[in-house]
């Protein structure tokens, strides 16, 4: 059997499908190169399922990882990475951040409007949890309101639940999508390989080294691309020679808030509907209705056993917290890092201010859930490990995802992602 892939089949390597590599692959496919992905989950069709979800963002030690303080952390290993199951809120990128790290990504934010929706949620799409707390926070006087979406709306079921299970009905933009432009623009696509290192010749990334079914192969191409994700990438590239990734990084904690509201008839809607940004006290406050079962794993590993079934007419806000940047990932992927006293104030000033909302809307029995990690990130910062242009001290080898973001973050990374994969894509077709 050959485990070579010719160093002329492919002008670039992209690892990992998440927004960032599914971004930069489309983008030079549709600049005629030709464009070899890598996967290290599968592709199978999005079925929105309770069992996909849990083979796919569940397994202990693959996509379920636990930190050394108990905090939880999913990760999407499939085809499209963790994006098969966000909120598709599109937050607007930190443009003048950015900036002061030398790049600049205005024009491709522009591009990203015209191409993907971002619009907030029709008023019918939006549940009655969401509309609720909504109205409550605006009569405490808070600037709560509609957040933007990566949601083809015409698609969109009012009253659907699967949204954290990934979206069967393509309402929710995901990275596949771009996937799937990049093999209709002659892409070729690689599940279940996972990448075990780069191959350096020279001081120059000439290739991968990667697994699927217990053999190893080898692929060349002149350009490699990481995107296997803030813990992935920072591992592929320790066990390459660069042995500064996967510290002091963030990930972005959060908790929900919950209480019952006795008439309330909910426990369906799309989460993260509506909300508020608190910058300067450090957190995010939104609507976060999720499934049932989720519901009840919240409300079972705090003991609150008496709520288990009262999902359908609780009031959920989820607080996330931008933390302070800290800890390790080790060589083998596992996460290492303490929520420190400032962040944990942080969750709880939100935590107080969602009570009140609560209450305000009419919900008893309040309590909150244990801490979750939410997305990884800053585990290859530019500059540090990479330049403006996410070049790392091999000559050809890039990295984009949440890795690359040098400073402490907080908000929902997609949109930033897929502008800087738009950004990359031009620099290596230049």
């Amino acid at each position: 059997m050959d485990t070579t892939i010719s160093r002329n089949s492919y002008d670039a390597i992209v690892v990992g499908s998440g927004p960032g590599g599914a971004t930069v692959a489309k983008e030079l496919a549709e600049k005629n190169k030709k464009v070899l992905i890598l996967e290290w989950g599968d592709n199978w069709r999005i079925k929105g399922t309770n069992w996909q979800t849990a083979i796919t963002a569940g397994i202990p030690g693959r996509s379920l990882l636990v930190t050394n303080k108990a905090l939880a952390m999913v990760r999407g290993i499939t085809t499209g990475g963790t994006s098969v199951y966000f909120y598709a809120t599109a937050f607007e990128p930190p443009v003048e951040m950015l900036k002061s790290y030398g790049m600049d990504i205005s024009e491709e934010i522009k591009e990203i409007r015209k191409e993907l929706p971002t619009e907030p949620l029709k008023d019918e799409l939006i549940g009655p949890g969401a509309k609720r707390i909504m109205q409550s926070a605006r009569e405490l006087g808070y600037d709560w309101n509609k957040l933007p979406k990566f949601v083809y709306q015409d698609k969109c079921k009012a009253g659907c639940w699967r949204c954290d299970y990934g979206c069967p009905y393509g309402a929710k933009w995901n990275a596949r999508n771009y996937v799937e432009q990049a093999l209709e623009s002659g892409s070729t696509l690689i599940n279940r390989a996972k990448v075990q290192k780069v191959i350096v010749e020279n001081n120059t990334a000439v290739g991968v080294e990667y697994k699927k079914w217990g053999s190893t192969y080898q692929a060349f191409a002149p350009k490699i691309i990481l995107s296997a994700g803030g813990i992935g990438s920072p591992v592929i590239l320790r066990k390459s020679g660069i042995y500064g990734a996967g510290y002091d990084y963030f990930y972005d904690p959060l908790i929900a808030v919950m209480g019952t509201v006795p008439n309330l008839k909910g426990g369906k809607e799309f989460p993260m509907a509506t909300g508020i940004h608190m910058e300067e006290e450090g957190y995010v406050m939104t609507d976060m209705t999720v499934p049932r079962t989720l519901y009840m794993l919240f409300a079972a590993e705090v003991f609150r056993f008496h709520k288990l079934f009262s999902h359908g007419n609780t009031l959920q806000i989820m607080i996330k917290a931008k933390d302070s940047l800290g800890g390790r990932v080790t060589y083998n992927g596992g996460v290492r890092k303490s929520l420190s006293k400032d962040d944990q104030a942080k969750l709880l000033k939100g935590y107080e201010r969602a009570k009140q909302i609560l209450k305000n809307a009419g919900a008893k029995d309040i309590f909150k859930s244990w801490y979750i990690a939410a997305h990884p990130g800053g585990t290859v910062k530019v500059g540090d490990i990479l330049d403006s242009n996410l070049k790392t001290k091999y000559e050809n080898l890039y990295v984009c995802d949440c890795s690359v973001i040098p400073e402490a973050w907080g908000l929902p990374p997609t949109f930033t992602l897929i502008a800087l994969g738009k950004r990359l894509a031009k620099h290596i077709a230049a």
